[in-house]
């Protein structure tokens, strides 16, 4: 995924010398490419990630492009009043990375991890919102924002999870769902970056599950889900991100009244990392691991049906 990242960033300066990438003093490696082949259109701002929004903000009214690139911790976290006040305010075309998120950063602990950032950005008017799940959705999210421009967030995850689909996403052009397998089963397993391939490893587990990806949470495609929700026994969100305020909020908010099945939040809970570790010990130590997953859903399917009974 970081590999189509620095293609994607590569492409669109290439294309358009109005694109400029600035940095907060990090990511020197995953911009080598983009230093070789647009040096000038790479700003490092060092490590004042507040006043590289505004530098951005600035840059964008005098008709470019910027893209800013820090850890989600502090990009969006720690910028959040700058990014609502001189970037979504005034409605400029200023895309936000935020790297990292979620508890990649495992070893650092609490402060780089970030957890929040979906929940922080979707009460900001103007701004879009997208969370990739492999490297083909990364691609495609890339190219939506390049074509559609205005405020916008690209959440980047744990990068090595591996493939969800096997090629490029070809006419993904409105950020809707994406369909992984729809064969009408009983389950709606939703996943959105990270989660994707925890809902892809839950329905190999459980069956009886169909899989969609959510790489764009604001603007939500509403429509798309209530008609892919009808009939269904369980919906299932997975999300590497708070259970507050994310994909599983979107998903609860806009079905509300209007499905009245089973309906299963997996994410991170109300609570800090505790202790540090590498990320396979962060996601066991959240409940994320596949067993504890495959558990929570049949505990909340199991109790589903006694409560019928």
């Amino acid at each position: 995924m970081r590999d189509a990242f620095s293609n994607a960033l590569v492409a669109a300066a290439q294309k358009d010398p109005k694109i400029l990438l600035l940095t907060g003093d990090h990511g020197y490696a995953l911009f080598d490419a983009f230093r070789k082949s647009c040096p000038d259109q790479y700003l490092n701002c060092g490590i004042a990630e507040q006043n590289m929004v505004g530098v951005a903000a600035g840059l964008a009214k005098a008709g470019f492009k910027p893209i800013v690139y820090g850890l989600a911790a502090f990009v969006p976290i720690r910028v959040l009043e700058q990014i609502k006040i001189d970037v979504c305010y005034e409605n400029l075309p200023v895309t936000f990375i935020g790297d990292g998120a979620g508890v990649v950063y495992a070893q650092l602990g609490a402060s780089h991890q970030s957890t929040e950032d979906v929940a922080a950005l979707r009460a900001v008017p103007q701004i879009s919102i997208y969370s990739p799940g492999d490297r083909f959705e990364l691609t495609a999210c890339a190219d939506h924002i390049v074509r559609n421009p205005g405020p916008a967030y690209l959440r980047l995850g744990k990068a090595d999870l591996g493939d969800v689909h096997s090629g490029s996403i070809e006419g993904w052009n409105n950020g809707d769902l994406i369909t992984v397998t729809n064969t009408g089963a009983p389950y709606l397993f939703i996943g959105t970056g990270a989660g994707l391939k925890m809902a892809q490893r839950a329905a190999d587990a459980l069956g009886h599950a169909d899989v969609i990806s959510a790489p764009c949470l604001k603007p939500f495609p509403a429509e798309t889900l209530r008609k892919l929700a009808k009939g269904r026994e369980a919906i299932v969100t997975f999300e590497e991100h708070s259970i507050h305020g994310g994909l599983g909020g979107v998903v609860a908010e806009t079905l509300m009244g209007q499905y009245l099945g089973t309906f299963v939040r997996v994410g991170i809970n109300d609570r800090f990392s505790a202790l540090c570790g590498n990320y396979s010990y962060l996601i066991e130590s959240h409940g994320l691991s596949p067993e504890a997953i495959e558990r929570q859903i049949r505990e909340a399917l199991d109790a589903c049906v006694q409560y019928q009974d």
